[in-house]
Order: structure tokens, then C-alpha cells, then sequence
């Protein structure tokens, strides 16, 4: 024991002393170096910073308005109740909404806050609010129906007059106070809740609404918001390592930023150098923290250096990886992970010493089979799983992730507070009780349809084959099988009098004509009166002379019969009794009409079942089409696409009935049609009602011991517990009395002393009794206040449930509901006369005359609060899911009940049921409470928004190949499986995201290794930096922390870094300010500190737009987002590629256009889904509320008057017009000469791309050239995505200068379009790849000029060059250097064939004659070709380039002069002297870097360098000229 102890201490002892001599023998090696580099990188939002407060009131509003309302009267004077600091107010903002949050939601919450996912939202409605223009000297103010006021006077005058105004628009996400009355004026309060002129304004409001005057919505908005703004989070940063070969590096002097030095965090916990663990060491010895601080930064220093590794210590570097992560303790495998992959590059050298066990190995190799079989992952993929659900990393940023792990704690909290155990809850979320969209089918074995052909009996079907068998005989695809069975059965319903059943008919006509197999049917739906003359109805006669003439001859002549009607018919007229009369006496000369048609005719037989079969189906407004008693949409009908549907139906089908046939489920003495209707989705009845997808369903996840039979007390219950105290004293009648689960639970609502309540209660009655599934139960929605007259029916129900056993209430409940009954209780008989057999009348009589309408009172407040249903209105209630208000006259039937019965069955009751039936509950009264636990579980699932399915995934083992860490235990638990290769960038973004997650939730997590082996180079070239914290920190003082930001610190100091953005999909961001090249970032040549600073500068809107005639996207079709004071802010063309467009915006209210001219001329809006507004209105409102992407789908529709007319056609367009007219009223006279409005065609358009410092210079330079030797009017377009600060401010004194325009374009690349990770790469794409999206229609001819190009000639002539029609024009490679022979690539291989004798063109100059590039799509085209090729790494290589080599025979290139563009590289020196422009080639035989190049090979290069640097300088005097002023006067005119 002794021994051991003092060995313990000896050791340490000399660990101490070791520590002391190392540091020694490092101080005198170390001593006085710099200071270790750093690059940080924030985001911020463009919007001013906005209140937590507020904030967190929208996290609540998502949970229910109520909790929405409950929080802003709890926070009215918040700002009186905590001393000033920053975190004293946050920590109060927790508290209180966790007075109305579960403990999980509260860490949501807390997250939200540190995301800052609600500043949107809140941003949103100040800027709707800018829109109102506020009244002067109101910090906060009313607005009713768009008058101001902001005093409680005002207020009163305002409401009087508000009817004679029109309501405001308010948009999903207002909140609306409730018991607001719908048909009172809406006043809409504009204030910052929690401040004193909130509360004085929200009393007089809510004091309004109690007295029914007015309808209260508030609406966020800060008088004066604060100078701050947003830092975002959420988003990766990468320092990727820039290859070297050509330098790119400008040598122009860059001027020290003053930076905040506490960027750099001092105490992170796991600081761990080359093995040393120094945040440990320095809480062990506080005395030494100097020395340590010098020994850490030599460690730094030793371990940074980048040696290149060899081939075969790379191999293994993915398993060595996972081993080391492995070998860390699970608390801290996470840490280990995110260090190693986003440090790879500077931690690979030590990584390769990491020896992996053979376990390790083997079981990744075991997993990957499986990750392969059921995820269907390669090694090196990655995956990540939510309870099931998968997170594409790709595609989901972190905002949608928020919102899953939000939806899933509601889910599993509602599970929970039913009582359920933790292990059961995952088991019952992996149910998938989502709604199918399976189409639901009629039954069509029905005397009312007259089926013209039989394919089993016909004599014209009877050479096919009879045996099933031969559906499973090979065919080509798309030939349909010709066989003996009516496996294809097609019904038309439809009223002949209507004008389009000639059409469909035509149509059946030409499937029978053409022995498609097909059996057809036809429904006629006429007059059913009993005795009505065919002479005068069209319909009647036309029923009679078709059962006619299929009684004398047969059903296919009496087809042709009709047919032959209807070709009378002139086009758009309607059928007469003529045309009958006409084909009948044409065909049988002999007959006598009238004895046919007439009102007593003897071929009457099923004109009345056409319409009951019509009615009973409930398929929905005529014509009807069914495929095997399916019905088409209503698109579907239109002739031609009837066919091509109805074929499509056959083909699809087939397969069904192949696999039937395989599995011996379909035999050839089976009757088809039996088969078919026997099908799950076969139902009695449609009924639109039941079967939409968008439905509402109560929330019954809680659990409390109220009930309805003390109404004081529940009337104080909020919405939840209402539900649940109805459920607790609801009593149900079933079929039979037995301790059977029942998982279908039917509420029916109504007034039962009404017939139409009673009506409904009856039909459920008559269904229940024909299914043990279903259980019934009744609540009261009284028409007129509860008394003892107006609820005998009511009370006698509720006595009866409540006394008699469950037999004899059924019994007597059914005879209640019959009318007469209810006649006899109105004319006073005593309710006891209806007595039923066994009944304890005496028992009933007391509780039926008690004086208490409780429960009366409850169901009514019920049905108007939480049902929201007028008095007396009907509903149904299935499992939790509301169906109604139904409407006066509406049917719902047995068969109705039947299908929501089948309905449930199918989607999640017998699920669930299985599922509840082993939990085992305690058996006193087991069913009903097991059939209430069906029910509740039903409402909560089905309630979510419908997913994806959730993958059930299955491993090999997870013992040493998996870092694992185990849930608290009885707590709800998140169930997180990731699936990674610890070397990729997925490995970048995930283990910071897992460790958040871990921080947030309690989670059972598993990570698993998925290796790649024998790998050949660096899998990972990038440093990177995830930029997310689960909650908001505070400074010492309590002040809130400057903000979320990457830091890179410690980085090497040799390589050359480029900085990205990794933002998600929707953002819109730009580097505003930064003294520094972030493309080409040299640490050596930096005093301490690179800070990039980005702005969110827009969020994207993004749109698919179809034309709903032609299918196809109109291409060149304008669209404007605005607002309704300035209509036109942004504005965009629509691609050819999925209809795609994209709009800049930001949070707020927007309104989409179409543009005027052009497309508001040709075109009109038909429909959108995905928007703010309602589907039919013209205006297209979207509100951009939160910083997830936006999607909408518009349809459009040609103007029938412009059905020809093309967007991108030659005649003069919006803005040509307008030149003339300028011009002749210059000639005349009408305006001075000078107002000449500029000739279109004389602005030459020069497009230009740069990124970097250095390329930025040369691209100055270039405009140099271009404007000294350019005779016309010069615009330049500059794409602003990758450009510096620096440019963006300096670029507006050189146009004042030089006296040119400029405009910078932006696009953002389209998520569907393959992305490239390389900066390069994606600069290269932007040259070619949205040509037609970039430039306004207006912008016909553009000339692209390499930023390293100099100009020696006016490009006017080359703007004015022909095309001969080809849509762009470039140079040619020169050839005429013959030492550069064997660099010529496109000369052999590849290049060689494909080119089949053309030239192969260089990039760096071409012209683009917009409108016939759009014209052919040849955007499009090269989009198209570009998804195809690019998937390929090894393809594209110089993308801007190869791609339109590649497109030469698709998209002719017109060969441009060779003088158009001399380089070095490859033209010879004998042509330099007429070269019209000089570029400056990379030389792959000499690598000579830029600049030099620059300085020998252009004479005039320094020239211009030097006067665009002594303008520079002017500029920069200029400014600080005026800093200066400024600082010491108040107000200088400069």
C-alpha cells in the first residue's frame, strides 16, 4: 500500500522536475519570438440587432399562440424586474418562458437565442411595419384598416369609421389575440412588447376586444432600433491550402488593421500539443503559466511545418484517424474528432504513427456491408439519423435541423406524458401512421354502369390469350399485354346534356376502335322524376335509345349509336332531342319514336340508379373518369392527356398485377374484377372531406383528473386539458361488451335535440354496430343556451351512459335518436314510455331530471373554443382528428363512418394497437384505458407534418469501431446514429454539430467509423471551422459576448490560404470588411491577426415556374419582388432548367410580379402554391419570416389573345421602344438635345470576373486599357460575389474618374445544379454557366475580357463582329510557338477526336450575342452538359473552357481573328505587333508568376499600374482628409 503510494508521489515528483527542465533548456531557445497568427471570421446580419425579448416571444408562438399571449402579459414590465446586465435579462427571458416550457424546450429555446433563428421573424415584421409609415412621435402606435393613431381617442374615432375602409392583409404568422370576433375592425398594434407604451396601449386594446368592438393583432416594431447587429451562426468557414505553381500573390503593402486582441481564447479546456495537455497543466501549476505559454508556442511552432508526405504513409491515414478518435475516453471522442479533421493538415504528420488493431479493421468491414445493404453507403460516405429520420448534410442546414429535433421533443414529451416508458417511445415513433396518397377506388360492380365491351366474353377479344400466366411472358417495354380478362376497366360518368361529353366519348371510341384492352362502362347521369317525357329532355331521350338499342341489337352498336349523336352536335353547342330523334329514325326506319323516348317508355330500366350510384360515390363535380375506380384529377381530362394517362394507368398497373400472378395471389379462374375490388383501397364512398391530406387533429397528449362535470373549474383549463377532460368523462357505446381494444374512437358532435345532430349520431349508431373496432362517444354542441326544454334528448343520452350498463344505454340511446321519438318527447310523453327492456328506470329518471347542466355547459364551451364550431354546428371526431364543421345540408354517412373506420385501420390503429398491447397495463378496466392510449398516441403521431419514413437501420456490432455515449437514464432521449469517414470535410461539419447536440439534449449517441482504405493523396487539404454554440455567452461582466465567430489560431505560416464561406443554401454573403487578400492569406507577412468580416446580404427566394398549357418553363418570362410602394426592388428570368429562378430579398413582406412589358403583356399568373397569399390571387405575397431556404411553385398562363406570341422573339423590346421615342422627340424639338436618351446600341457591355488582390489590380488595369483606346460609352459588369472590400469602395472614384458605368451582378449557384467545392472552379463556372440569367433582357451583346488582359483597340469593332449567326464568338488557341508543341493537349487524345478538325478555343475573350444565346437555350444546354460532365472529377479540368469545346457541335463557337488575342504562351513573337489584346497566360513550361510576366511582355502595363496607384492615393487623402474634419468640426461641407 505504503510502497505504492510513494511510488505514486515519486513519480509525480519527477514529472515536476523533468516539466522544469524542459522548460529551462526551451526558454534559452525561445526567447522573444512573435506572437503565434491567427484568421477570425464573423457574419453579421445587414438588419440592426433585435431583442432577445422578442425573440423568444416567436420561439413560443411556434409552441401555440396561447403560450404566445401568456408570455407577453408576463413581460410587460420586464424591464423593471432585473438589474441592467445583459445576462440578468436573458436568464429572466429563460425563466419566464420556462414557466410555459418543458425542460427540453427550454434548451430549444436557448439554442434559438444562440442561432438567433427568430431575428428573421422579428426583422420580418419591422419591415413590414416601415411599409405603414409609423405616425411622428409614437414609439409605438394602432393602425386600423390603414389609419393611424397612437392614443386611446384616436383609437375610438379610428374603430367608428374602420367599416368604410377595406381589413388589412395579415399573414400566417400574425399573432391574432384571442376571442377576438372575426366580424369586428381589425386594429393592429405596431410596439415593442415589455416596454411602457406597450402596456398602456395593450390595455386599451384588449379591453376593446373584451367588449367585442375590435379584432387585436400585434405586430413587432422598435421605434428606435439599436446600432448593433446580428452575428449569425450556423455556417462552416474553410482556410483551404492554395497550390503554388503560379504565383498569384499581389506585392502592394497591405495597412494593419487594429484588431481586437481578445479574440483568442486563453482557457480552452482540451489544449492539447503534442501529447501536452496544457489547459490541465496550467490549473496544476498557476505559477508557471508564462513559461508554459513560451513552451506551448514552440510546440506550436515545431509541429506546424507542412512536410509533404510520402505515397505510402498517406494509405491508412482514414482507419489511424478513427483508431485515434477510438482511443479517446467517449466524453471526449467527440472533441478529439472535430480537432483532428478540422486541423488535419497540420496533425496528419502525427496521425501516421497511430498503429490500428486488427478489431477495428474488421469490424468497420463487417458494418460496411450493412451500411452498404441498407443505407446504401460506400465507405468513406457519411450519414446522419434523428430518431430514424435522415439529416442530408448536404441540403439541410442547421436550421432545419433545429426544426426536426424540435418536432421530435414534442412527440416524444406528448408520448411521455401519457405514461409511456422510454424504450416504448422510440419503438412507437417508428410507426409510419402518415397519411398514404394511395388513391382510394369505388367499387364498380354496380348495375347502374352499362359496360359496352366485355374482354372475357366479346367475340372480337376471343383469338387473345386467356391465362393470366401470360402477363409474366417478356415483352418490349411499353407494348401492352392483349388478354382475355378485364384486368383494365375504365367508367366514364358524365350528363350528355354537358358540352364536353362528346369529347370523352370520342376518346372512349378510340380505345375501343383501336382494341386497346380495355373495358369501358358509361354512367348516365339525368333527371331521376318518376314520370318525364324524352321528347323534351335530351338527357332522358338519349338513356332510352341507348337501352334500346342494346336490347334489340347490342351494347356496342347502341355506343356507336350515341357516338353518331353526338357528331351532330355543332362544336360548343349542347345535345337536343333532335339529334336523338335524327340517328334513331336514320337507324330503325320502322320503329315509332315516341314509344321509345316518350313518358311512358318501356326502356327506362337504370336511368335512376346512374345518379343514385353518382351521389352514393361521392366522386365529386361531373364529368367523372375512373380507372378501375379510381378517378382522374380534374387536369386529367382534357382528351389528349386523358389517353396518355389512361395508357400510362395500364402499363403501371401491369406490374401490380404481375407480381400478383408471381405470388400466386391471381389465378386464371379468379374473377378479376373481384380481385380488384377486394384491394385495401377499395372503399364504399369517396369523400373528399375524409381523405385530404391537410387535417387538424386535437392535441390529447396530456394526463389530468378533470372532467366536465364541474364546469367552474373547467372553464379555467387551457385547450389541452379541455381535451383531456372531455376524454376523462366521455362513456362509449361499442358492439359488444368485452374487455376488446378497440383502436378506432368516433366523437360524434351535434346538437342531439336537432334532426341533423340526431341524423348523425344515428348513422354512427348504425355503423358501430356492424364493427367491434369502433367505440362511440357523443359531445353536445347545444344550439341555444342549455336549458331544461332544449336538451331532452341531450340529457336523456348522457343519463343513460351514465347509469345503465353498456347494452341497454346502446339500446336506448338508438331509439332516442329516431325522429319520432324525438316528436313524442317535444309533445311532453315522459321519457320513461321509451324505456328498453332491463333498463333501471328509476336509476335513470334521477340522474335525467338532476338539476346540474354541467356538463352541458362544458361541451358547449368546448365546441366553441377548442373546436372552434358555431353553436349547434355538427362534427366528427376520429381519433383525436377533426372533421368539420360540417355544413347544413351535408351528407355524412354510414358509409362515411366506414371509410374513416378503414381509413385509420390501415394508416395507424391496428399499428398502434399491436404496440399498446404490449405495454401491459394494469387490468382493472384494461380496454378502455388501452383504447384511449390508441387514440391519444393516434392524434399525437398523426398530427406531425408528414416526413420522409424513417430508416430502421441495423449494424454489425458497435464495439470497437463506434464512439457511444449513453443517455441519462429515465429521461426522454434523442436517438442519434452518424455514419463517417473521421478524414472528410462531412467530419469537418458533423462533430462540431454532435457535439452541440450533445450539449443541447440528452442523446443515446453512436458514431460510427466508415474508412476508406489505400488512400493516394491528402484526403483532407482545408483547416476548418464550424461556427455554432448551443447557447448565448456573456463576458465576466455580464455584457454579452461579442458574437459567434471561427477562429483559426496557431495556424503554419508557410502555405498560401484561401478563405470560404460554407453558408446554408439560401444566403446570400459578402466580405465587407477586411484590409487583407482573403484569397491569398500569407501569415508571414501578417503582424498577428486577419479578421474577415462578412454581411448576410440578402436571403434568396427561390421559385420553379411552369407554363400550365404547354407544361414547359416560360423561358425569358421576368419576375419583380417589391413592395406595394416600390414594386420593383430586385428582379429575375426564368430559366429552361426546371423552371428555375431565384430573387434576392430579405426578411420582410414581398410582393411577386410578373415583370411590366414583355411577360405582364404575354403572360398571366394562374397559380402558386408555397406563399403567403390565397392560391386564386393575383397578387403573390411572400413573407420571408426565418433563415430557412424558400421555395414557391407559380404556374402561368398564356393570354388567349397572345397563344402565338414568344417571349424571346425579335421584335423591338421594352426598352428599344423607348429610344425612339426619345430620339424623334429630340429631332423635333419637344426636349432639349442633350436630354437624348443614350442609344442602346452604343454602350459596348464588358463583363469581367476577379478574385484576390492581385487579379483585382490587373482587372484595373484592363479597364485602363479598354477605356484609353475606347472611342464609345463603356459599362462594365463586375461579378460581385468574390470581390474584395477594397474594390467595391474603390471602383466608384474610378468611374467618376474615367467617366464610366459599372454594375455588379450576382447569382447565387442553384442547389440542383452539381456544386464545386473549389474556389477557382466555382469563379470558372460563373464565366459561363448563367450567361443568360446575369444581365437584364435589355443587355443584348456582352464581350467577356480576362481580368490579366490588356487592350490595344477599340472593341467596338469586336461588339459590332458577325456572328453569322453562331450565339458566341471566341479566339482560337495560337499555334505558331513551336517549342510549346508538346503542352498542346487538345492536339492528340481526347480533345483530338472530339474536335474532328475544329479549333480549340481559349476563354479569356469572348463576345456573346445575348438574344440568340437565349433564343437557342444555349444557357441551358451548357447547364445540362455541365451536370452530365461535371459529376466526373476527372472532367472539366479548365471548366470555363472545355465546357463550350465540348458543347462546339450543340452551340457553334464562331472563330474570332487570331489578333483578337495574343499570349505569349502560345503565338509567336512575330504577330505580338497586331495583336488587338495581350494576355497574360499561365506558362506551364517556365511558371513565371504574374506580375513579372506583366512588366516584360506589356510595355504600357506600368503606366497604367502607376496612375491607377496615384489616383488610389488621391482617394485615400480624400478620406482621411475628411475623417479628420469630421472628427474636430460637427458638420463640414466638403
Amino acid at each position: 500500500m505504503n510502497a505504492g503510494s510513494y511510488g505514486a508521489g515519486f513519480g509525480f515528483g519527477v514529472r515536476m522536475w523533468l516539466l522544469w527542465v524542459l522548460l529551462l533548456s526551451l526558454l534559452s531557445a525561445v526567447s522573444g519570438g512573435a506572437d503565434s497568427k491567427a484568421v477570425t471570421t464573423s457574419l453579421t446580419t445587414k438588419w440592426a440587432d433585435t431583442p432577445l425579448l422578442l425573440e423568444a416571444s416567436e420561439f413560443l408562438a411556434e409552441e401555440s399562440q396561447e403560450k404566445f399571449w401568456d408570455f407577453v402579459e408576463a413581460n410587460q414590465n420586464i424591464e423593471g424586474e432585473h438589474d441592467d446586465t445583459d445576462q440578468a435579462y436573458y436568464d429572466l427571458i429563460v425563466k419566464k418562458a420556462g414557466a410555459l416550457l418543458s425542460s427540453v424546450q427550454v434548451n430549444m429555446l436557448k439554442f434559438a437565442l444562440s442561432l438567433r433563428a427568430y431575428s428573421a421573424t422579428v426583422y420580418s415584421f419591422q419591415q413590414i411595419a416601415s411599409n405603414e409609415p409609423p405616425p411622428s412621435g409614437c414609439s409605438a402606435f394602432f393602425s386600423v384598416h390603414g389609419e393611424k393613431t397612437c392614443d386611446e381617442e384616436g383609437l375610438a374615432a379610428l374603430l367608428k369609421s374602420a367599416p368604410e375602409r377595406r381589413k388589412p392583409y395579415l399573414f400566417k404568422g400574425d399573432h391574432k389575440y384571442p376571442g377576438s370576433n372575426p366580424d369586428v375592425p381589425v386594429v393592429i398594434l405596431y410596439a415593442e412588447f415589455g416596454k411602457p407604451d406597450f402596456q398602456r396601449l395593450h390595455q386599451v386594446i384588449t379591453s376593446k376586444v373584451n367588449e367585442g368592438l375590435a379584432t387585436y393583432v400585434l405586430r413587432h416594431y422598435l421605434a428606435n432600433p439599436s446600432g448593433k447587429k446580428v452575428y449569425l451562426s450556423g455556417y462552416g468557414v474553410e482556410l483551404a491550402i492554395k497550390s503554388q505553381e503560379y504565383k498569384a500573390k499581389d506585392d502592394t503593402q497591405v495597412q494593419e488593421a487594429e484588431v481586437n486582441a481578445t479574440v483568442i481564447g486563453e482557457n480552452d479546456p482540451v489544449d492539447e500539443v503534442q501529447g501536452f495537455l496544457f489547459g490541465k497543466l496550467k490549473t496544476l501549476y498557476p505559477e508557471l503559466k508564462e513559461q508554459l505559454k513560451e513552451l506551448r508556442k514552440h510546440l506550436v511552432e515545431s509541429t506546424n511545418e507542412m512536410a509533404p508526405l510520402k505515397v505510402w504513409q498517406m494509405q491508412d491515414l482514414s482507419f489511424q484517424t478513427a483508431a485515434r478518435i477510438l482511443a479517446a475516453p467517449a466524453v471526449e471522442a467527440l472533441t478529439v474528432m472535430k480537432d483532428l479533421s478540422q486541423n488535419f493538415p497540420t496533425k496528419a504528420r502525427s496521425i501516421t504513427k497511430t498503429v490500428v488493431n486488427s478489431e477495428i479493421r474488421k469490424e468497420i468491414g463487417e458494418n460496411q456491408k450493412f451500411f452498404k445493404g441498407t443505407l446504401g453507403l460506400q465507405p468513406g460516405d457519411s450519414a446522419l439519423f434523428i430518431n430514424g429520420l435522415h439529416i442530408d448534410l448536404d441540403t439541410q442546414d442547421i436550421f432545419s435541423v433545429f426544426e426536426v429535433l424540435r418536432s421530435e421533443a414534442r412527440v416524444m414529451e406528448g408520448l411521455r406524458s401519457l405514461h409511456i416508458d422510454t424504450p416504448y417511445i422510440h419503438d412507437i415513433l417508428k410507426l409510419n401512421v402518415q397519411p398514404s396518397d394511395s388513391d382510394y377506388a369505388v367499387d364498380i360492380r354496380n348495375s347502374a354502369i352499362s359496360w359496352i365491351n366485355n374482354l372475357e366474353t366479346d367475340h372480337r377479344y376471343s383469338s387473345w390469350p386467356y391465362n393470366v400466366q401470360e402477363l409474366l411472358r417478356p415483352t418490349f417495354p411499353g407494348v401492352i399485354r392483349q388478354i382475355r380478362k378485364n384486368f383494365h376497366n375504365l367508367v366514364i360518368i358524365l350528363d350528355p346534356t354537358q358540352e364536353n361529353a362528346a369529347e370523352l366519348l370520342s376518346v372512349a371510341e378510340m380505345f375501343y376502335a383501336n382494341n386497346i384492352p380495355l373495358r369501358i362502362g358509361l354512367v348516365f347521369v339525368v333527371s331521376d322524376e318518376d314520370d318525364i317525357d324524352g321528347m323534351q329532355d335530351a338527357g332522358v331521350a338519349l338513356v332510352r335509345a341507348y337501352n334500346y338499342i342494346s336490347d334489340e341489337v347490342d351494347s356496342q352498336s347502341a355506343f356507336e349509336a350515341v357516338i353518331s349523336m353526338f357528331n351532330k352536335v355543332a362544336i360548343g353547342g349542347k345535345l337536343s332531342v333532335g339529334d336523338v330523334v335524327k340517328v334513331l329514325e336514320k337507324r330503325f326506319p320502322y320503329v315509332e319514336v315516341s314509344s321509345v323516348l316518350g313518358a311512358d317508355s318501356s326502356y327506362d330500366s337504370n336511368r335512376k340508379e346512374g345518379r343514385a350510384y353518382y351521389q352514393q360515390t361521392g366522386v365529386g363535380p361531373l364529368p367523372v373518369v375512373m380507372y378501375n375506380g379510381i378517378p382522374y384529377q380534374r387536369e386529367q381530362l382534357d382528351p389528349d392527356e386523358l389517353e396518355t394517362v389512361t395508357m400510362q394507368k395500364i402499363l403501371e398497373t401491369t406490374s401490380f398485377y404481375q407480381r400478383a400472378v408471381y405470388l400466386g395471389e391471381l389465378a386464371t379462374d379468379h374473377d378479376v374484377v373481384d380481385f380488384i375490388m377486394n384491394q385495401p383501397n377499395v372503399v364504399p364512398r369517396i369523400n373528399p372531406r375524409v381523405l385530404s391530406t391537410s387535417r387538424t387533429y386535437l392535441d390529447l397528449s396530456d394526463t389530468n383528473n378533470f372532467f366536465v362535470d364541474d364546469y367552474a373549474r373547467f372553464s379555467t383549463l387551457d385547450t389541452k386539458q379541455k381535451s383531456t377532460a372531455v376524454a376523462n368523462s366521455m362513456n362509449y357505446m361499442t358492439k359488444k361488451d368485452d374487455g376488446y381494444i378497440r383502436p378506432v374512437t368516433f366523437w360524434v358532435v351535434g346538437d342531439f335535440d336537432k334532426p341533423s345532430g340526431r341524423q348523425l349520431l344515428y348513422d354512427a349508431i348504425r355503423h358501430m354496430k356492424t364493427s367491434n373496432n369502433v367505440r362511440l362517444g357523443m359531445v353536445n354542441n347545444p344550439s341555444a343556451a342549455p336549458s331544461a326544454e332544449t336538451s331532452r334528448v341531450a340529457r336523456a343520452i348522457w343519463a343513460a351512459m351514465q347509469t345503465q350498463s353498456a347494452n341497454n344505454a346502446k339500446n336506448f340511446i338508438t331509439k332516442l335518436a329516431k325522429e319520432e321519438t324525438a316528436a313524442a318527447l317535444e309533445t311532453g310523453v315522459d321519457v320513461g314510455e321509451f324505456a328498453v327492456g332491463g333498463m333501471d328506470v328509476s336509476l335513470f329518471k334521477d340522474a335525467y331530471e338532476g338539476p346540474k347542466f354541467d356538463f352541458l355547459l362544458s361541451h358547449a364551451a368546448y365546441c366553441r373554443d377548442v373546436l372552434k364550431l358555431k353553436k349547434g354546428q355538427n362534427a366528427v371526431i376520429s381519433n383525436g382528428r377533426i372533421i368539420g364543421p360540417l355544413e347544413e345540408e351535408e351528407v355524412f354517412n354510414q358509409d362515411d363512418f366506414l371509410l374513416l373506420e378503414s381509413i385509420i385501420l390501415k394508416t395507424s390503429g391496428e399499428r398502434i394497437k399491436s404496440k399498446v398491447q404490449q405495454f401491459g397495463i394494469e387490468e382493472d378496466r384494461i380496454s378502455l384505458r388501452a383504447s384511449d392510449l390508441v387514440m391519444k398516441v393516434d392524434a399525437l403521431l398523426s398530427s406531425q407534418p408528414k416526413g420522409e419514413a424513417r430508416v430502421e437501420y441495423d449494424f454489425a456490432d458497435d464495439r470497437y469501431s463506434a464512439v457511444k455515449i449513453r443517455p441519462k437514464e429515465g429521461d426522454v432521449y434523442f436517438d442519434v446514429v452518424a455514419v463517417v469517414d473521421p478524414v472528410t470535410r462531412d467530419a469537418q461539419k458533423l462533430a462540431p454539430l454532435l457535439l452541440v447536440l450533445k450539449q443541447l439534449v440528452n442523446v443515446n449517441l453512436r458514431v460510427f467509423m466508415n474508412c476508406q482504405s489505400k488512400l493516394s493523396e491528402i484526403p483532407l487539404k482545408s483547416f476548418y471551422r464550424h461556427v455554432l454554440e448551443p447557447e448565448v455567452a456573456f463576458q465576466a461582466d455580464g455584457s454579452f459576448s461579442p458574437g459567434p465567430v471561427a477562429r483559426f489560431l496557431d495556424m503554419p505560416q508557410t502555405p498560401l490560404f484561401t478563405l470560404n464561406l460554407n453558408t446554408p443554401e439560401s444566403w446570400m454573403v459578402e466580405s465587407v470588411q477586411t484590409r487583407y487578400d482573403l484569397d491569398n492569406i500569407y501569415l508571414e507577412e501578417v503582424e498577428n491577426i486577419v479578421a474577415a468580416e462578412y454581411e448576410l446580404e440578402h436571403l434568396l427566394l427561390e421559385g420553379h415556374c411552369f407554363d400550365v398549357s404547354s407544361g414547359q418553363p416560360p423561358r425569358g418570362l421576368q419576375f419583380t419582388l417589391g413592395t406595394a410602394s416600390e414594386p420593383v426592388i430586385m428582379d429575375t428570368i426564368v430559366m429552361a432548367n426546371l423552371g428555375y429562378f431565384q430573387l434576392k430579398a430579405n426578411p420582410g413582406a414581398w410582393i411577386l410580379k410578373m415583370r411590366k412589358g414583355r411577360s405582364d403583356d404575354i403572360y398571366k399568373i394562374y397559380s402558386h402554391e408555397g406563399t403567403d397569399s390565397p392560391a386564386e390571387s393575383d397578387d403573390i405575397i411572400v413573407v420571408l419570416n426565418n433563415f430557412k431556404s424558400r421555395i414557391i411553385k407559380v404556374k402561368v398562363q398564356k393570354k388567349p389573345d397572345k397563344f402565338n406570341e414568344e417571349l424571346l422573339s425579335d421584335v423591338i423590346e421594352e426598352n428599344e421602344a423607348g429610344f425612339w421615342n426619345s430620339l424623334a422627340r429630340g429631332f423635333t424639338g419637344g426636349g432639349k438635345p442633350e436630354e437624348l436618351k443614350q442609344d442602346k446600341d452604343d454602350v459596348i457591355n464588358i463583363f469581367s470576373v476577379a478574385s484576390g488582390h492581385l487579379y483585382e489590380r490587373f482587372l484595373r488595369i484592363m479597364m485602363l486599357s479598354v477605356l484609353k483606346n475606347t472611342k464609345t460609352p463603356v459599362k462594365f459588369w463586375f461579378l460581385k460575389n468574390y470581390l474584395s472590400p477594397t474594390f467595391k469602395e474603390f471602383i466608384p472614384h474610378m468611374a467618376k474618374q474615367y467617366g464610366f458605368q459599372y454594375e455588379l451582378v450576382q447569382y447565387k449557384w442553384p442547389r440542383w445544379l452539381h456544386q464545386q467545392t473549389e474556389k477557382q472552379r466555382i469563379i470558372w463556372g460563373y464565366k459561363i454557366l448563367f450567361l443568360d440569367v446575369l444581365f437584364p433582357l435589355a443587355v443584348d451583346k456582352i464581350l467577356f475580357v480576362d481580368a490579366d488582359q490588356i487592350v490595344r483597340t477599340d472593341l467596338k469593332e469586336l461588339r459590332d463582329f458577325d456572328l453569322e449567326g453562331a450565339p458566341y464568338g471566341y479566339t482560337p488557341f495560337c499555334e505558331s510557338r513551336k517549342e510549346m508543341d508538346g503542352y498542346r493537349f487538345w492536339k492528340s487524345g481526347y480533345w483530338a477526336s472530339h474536335l474532328a478538325g475544329r479549333r480549340y478555343h481559349i476563354s479569356a475573350l469572348y463576345v456573346v450575342d445575348l438574344k440568340k444565346f437565349r433564343k437557342i437555350a444555349a444557357g441551358d444546354r451548357l447547364r445540362g452538359q455541365y451536370q452530365g460532365l461535371s459529376q466526373d472529377p476527372n472532367s472539366l479540368s479548365n471548366l470555363d473552357q472545355d465546357l463550350p469545346n465540348n458543347m462546339i457541335h450543340q452551340v457553334p463557337i464562331k472563330s474570332l481573328p487570331q489578333e483578337w488575342l495574343w499570349c505569349e504562351t502560345w503565338c509567336d513573337d512575330g504577330t505580338k505587333r497586331s495583336a488587338k489584346t495581350i494576355d497574360l497566360c499561365n506558362n506551364p513550361m517556365t511558371k513565371e508568376p504574374k506580375l513579372q510576366a506583366a512588366v516584360r511582355i506589356v510595355a504600357e502595363w506600368t503606366d497604367y499600374d502607376q496612375e491607377i496607384k496615384r489616383l488610389q492615393t488621391r482617394v485615400q487623402e480624400e478620406v482621411n482628409h475628411t475623417k479628420k474634419t469630421q472628427g474636430t468640426e460637427v458638420h463640414t461641407e466638403l
